[in-house]
């Protein structure tokens, strides 16, 4: 795996609709960009002997990192892959949805659901929205939620920008009903 460079955002909410997040509303996003390992090959049939090698590489790279930088508890968490313009889709997809590359955070967060996910392609500069969903119960309304996140110059053509998001709580200020209030 050849990574270019890793990225981190932190983002501390202390007012929402005009009354104090106390505490501080907190996510954390890492970004990993690398080279896609399928550039420059043409249409790759199997793409399964590179993501039993880079994926769970990836995503021991990626967890630890983005729950460091919380600083708090994962309470809600997402993923995403942004492909560059010479990629497939594909490409993105095969790095993230795999166990090899998410339980590295499912057991670094101690979560038990599905990870939420994002994948496309994309110029560099793309601004993109990470899905959050809660650890263990994806009903829980309050932490549906994104996290918006964009590197200025990537993905370049011949690479993916691989990432993690993680939430310390639900949105700020949530207030609606359980789902179970629905049903």
């Amino acid at each position: 795996m050849n990574v270019r460079k890793i990225v981190t955002f932190v983002e501390e909410i202390h007012s929402e609709g005009g009354n104090a997040v106390r505490p501080a509303a907190r996510t954390a996003v890492v970004l990993a960009v690398i080279e896609n390992p399928w550039a420059g090959e043409g249409f790759v049939d199997d793409l399964a002997p590179l993501i039993d090698k880079v994926a769970p590489e990836l995503g021991a790279l990626l967890a630890p990192r983005v729950v460091e930088a919380l600083g708090a508890p994962v309470e809600a968490y997402g993923k995403a892959a942004i492909v560059g313009l010479d990629g497939e889709i594909e490409h993105g997809s095969a790095l993230i949805h795999t166990l090899k590359f998410g339980d590295h955070f499912r057991t670094a967060a101690n979560a038990t659901t599905l990870l939420p996910a994002v994948e496309k392609r994309a110029p560099a500069g793309t601004v993109f929205d990470i899905p959050l969903k809660h650890v263990t119960d994806a009903t829980t309304r309050s932490h549906h939620q994104t996290v918006e996140a964009r590197v200025a110059d990537a993905p370049r053509a011949d690479e993916i920008v691989v990432g993690l998001a993680a939430a310390a709580q639900g949105r700020p200020q949530a207030r609606l009903a359980p789902l179970s209030s629905e049903q």
